[in-house]
Order: C-alpha cells, then structure tokens, then sequence
C-alpha cells in the first residue's frame, strides 16, 4: 500500500523545485526542505 507522500513524490519526481512549489502551492523553502530530509534519511514521516 502507498502512502500519500509516495504517490506524491513518484509523480513530482521528474519536476524543478519551482515547479512542485507552484503545483502544490507552497514556498520553494519548504519544498527544499522536504526533499533535504527525504535524501538524508530516506523518508518523507516526521
């Protein structure tokens, strides 16, 4: 079963930054922030 986060990461996974900010309406900071997250520890849960 996919999760919410990984259906979205796997859809936005070919996209800029800008982009997903723009598509999801939220700033690029937090955009930025998520994907530094998902690279150290592999996962999008808190």
């Amino acid at each position: 079963m996919q999760t919410a986060s990984t259906n979205i990461c796997e859809r936005l996974f070919n996209k800029s930054i800008h982009e997903i900010s723009l598509l999801l309406n939220i700033p690029q900071s937090t955009v930025s922030g998520i994907i530094a997250k998902w690279k150290q520890l592999k996962t999008t849960e808190t």
